[in-house]
Parts: structure tokens; C-alpha cells; sequence
């Protein structure tokens, strides 16, 4: 497969595959590479016409029957966490964020299998060892950030509080976009899937970026349903992004 940068990106199209969402469905993606001096600029545009990046592919779905899968992103300037969500902030009041480079650690490692073994035991990123989480976070060729979620360190400690939380996050020209998180699984109730989102939208606002993309929402499957809670917040349609109706059917 020729995966040297063009003038114009080579798309592909993968085999049927059974559905990680949605049971008895089967589902097929269109993808190309994120390579080269234009690999910012594609991932931009890629992503605002409804694909998402892992690693150096830009991917999105191409069901042949199902069409459940609709890119999802917050309007970051009129965002109001409603009252769960501002508990979820309290909540979390204690913990410190902050972007680095994509570059990945043993402790992020740790936290993430962690994460994999109480959450996603049968999913495809199961047996991910700690090369292929480097090359996860590494292997980009866009403008990416890994965003740490620590404890405050109590007065008096020496180092970095305690590691909670990870977000690897891509930064474009009209917003944040959500590539991949995860969080310890033994702090479930301090909802720190929703925390993150919501540090998404603060930092989208402060950096005058007015939205935060938060990749596929998939009707009917219960593991997406918290993306719709995030209002308002604009689907991609075909007429194009469209604000979205929250009477309609919010989840959970």
C-alpha cells in the first residue's frame, strides 16, 4: 500500500467487520493516511467532514445498511454544565491539568492498561502493550497534545500529584478534537470521562477555539450515550453540521 504523501490523500476501504456498537450490524470504514507537510491541514478538513484520527489514519464509517454513527461536536461558546455536571466539577476541583507534548510514560502506561482490564477486557485495544501505546500517542503528524490529570500536590510533597486521568487530543484550527481517554477505574465516581470533556470545553474557550469534537455518537448504543448529554451541540448531517435538537432524544 503506497503510504508516501500525495498532492491529493489516497482513500481505502476496509473489509466487513462485525460492529463494536451495535449487535448483528457489521460495519466497514473509509480511510486514508495523515502523512506529510499537509497532514495538520488534511486532519483539520478530515475531521470537519466527520472522520477521526488514530494514530497517522484519518478513518470514517461506510456501512453499507446502518447509518448510526453521527460526528458529534459541542458549541464550546454557549456551553452550560447543567447541574450534574457542575457537581462533577466540584467534585473534581482538586485535581491540576495540564497539556504536554504527545509524548507517552511508564505512568501513563500503567494507567491505561489499568483502564483497559477493568473497562474493556474484550475490546480490540485489550492486548495493547506498552509499544503500541507509544506508538498510539507518538505516531502523529499533527499538532497533538497529551493532557495529564493529577491530584494537587498537598503542601509539603515533593513531585507531581497522583495521575488520575489522560486525554490525547489533537488541536485544530476551529477546535479540540477528542482523540482518546481514559482514567482510573477505581475513581468511577468522580466521573472523570465527563470531567474531561468539560476541561475540553474550558480550554476550547480560552484558546478562542469554538468547538470541541467528541468523534461518533452512535444511536442506540449505551457506551456513546454520554456524548448527547453535552449540549448545545451540532451533528453532522447531510446537509452538513447541524445543530441538534436535545428534546428529541437525549440519553441517560
Amino acid at each position: 500500500m503506497n503510504t508516501q504523501a500525495t498532492t491529493s490523500p489516497q482513500f481505502y476501504l476496509t473489509a466487513p467487520a462485525p460492529c463494536p456498537y451495535l449487535p448483528g450490524e457489521m460495519e466497514r470504514k473509509v480511510f486514508t493516511h495523515l502523512v506529510g507537510p499537509r497532514a495538520t491541514e488534511m486532519n483539520d478538513l478530515l475531521t470537519q467532514g466527520g472522520f477521526r484520527r488514530s494514530q497517522n489514519i484519518a478513518y470514517r464509517p461506510a456501512c453499507e445498511s446502518c447509518r448510526a454513527c453521527l460526528s458529534v461536536r459541542i458549541i464550546a461558546g454557549e456551553f452550560k454544565p447543567n447541574r450534574t455536571m457542575r457537581k462533577v466539577e466540584a467534585m473534581n476541583a482538586d485535581l491540576v491539568s495540564t497539556a504536554y507534548p504527545a509524548q507517552p510514560s511508564t505512568e501513563q502506561f500503567s494507567l491505561f492498561r489499568r483502564y483497559l482490564d477493568h473497562r474493556h477486557q474484550n475490546g480490540g485495544m485489550s492486548d495493547m502493550s506498552a509499544l503500541d501505546f507509544a506508538i498510539m500517542v507518538e505516531d502523529t503528524h499533527v499538532r497533538t497534545k497529551v493532557i495529564e490529570y493529577r491530584s494537587r500536590p498537598r503542601e509539603g510533597e515533593d513531585g507531581p500529584g497522583r495521575l488520575m486521568a489522560v486525554a490525547l487530543s489533537d488541536v485544530m484550527s476551529d477546535g479540540l478534537s477528542m482523540v482518546y481517554s481514559f482514567f482510573d477505574p477505581e475513581l468511577e465516581r468522580r466521573s472523570l470521562g465527563t470531567f474531561m470533556v468539560l476541561d475540553h470545553i474550558r480550554r476550547a474557550n480560552e484558546m478562542g477555539l469554538p468547538h470541541v469534537y467528541l468523534g461518533y455518537w452512535v444511536r442506540g448504543s449505551r457506551k456513546m450515550g454520554y456524548k448527547i448529554r453535552f449540549q448545545p451541540q451540532e451533528h453532522l448531517l447531510g446537509p452538513g453540521w447541524t445543530r441538534h435538537d436535545a428534546t428529541e432524544d437525549v440519553e441517560g
